[in-house]
């Protein structure tokens, strides 16, 4: 069998400094580069969103999950599958799934192995 060339790709972001997301379609290594990848989806069904917590120096996913707040405070959150955290940072990760599960975000704490698609 083959796949129907006309289904719809799904749409994986990942907001990540370090790791490949192979899953992933599109990727974003920095908080800012995150908004904006998110604000270029508004309005689209994004099927899996994953979010690593530190993305190297002083930069944290903490802006991103403010955008997710504040749209979701405003009545227009974003429309996500599920968010996946895969942070090696647990205080951080925890914070981030806190957070958007407070405001109904689909959200799951999982490993950076499983973000990855390696094992060990």
């Amino acid at each position: 069998m083959t796949a129907d060339p006309t289904a719809p790709v799904p749409v994986v972001l990942g907001i990540d400094d370090l790791r490949a997301l192979p899953r992933a379609t599109r990727i974003a290594r920095t908080s800012r580069e995150g908004v904006q990848l998110l604000e270029e989806h508004r309005g689209r069904f994004i099927d899996e969103l994953w979010l690593d917590h530190d993305l190297g120096g002083d930069d944290t996913i903490m802006p991103v999950v403010t955008l997710l707040e504040e749209a979701a405070f405003d009545g227009r959150p974003f429309r996500i599958g599920t968010v996946f955290v895969h942070s090696a940072n647990p205080i951080g990760a925890e914070n981030v799934v806190r957070s958007l599960a407070r405001w109904n975000y689909r959200v799951r704490r999982t490993t950076a192995e499983a973000a990855t698609g390696t094992s060990g």
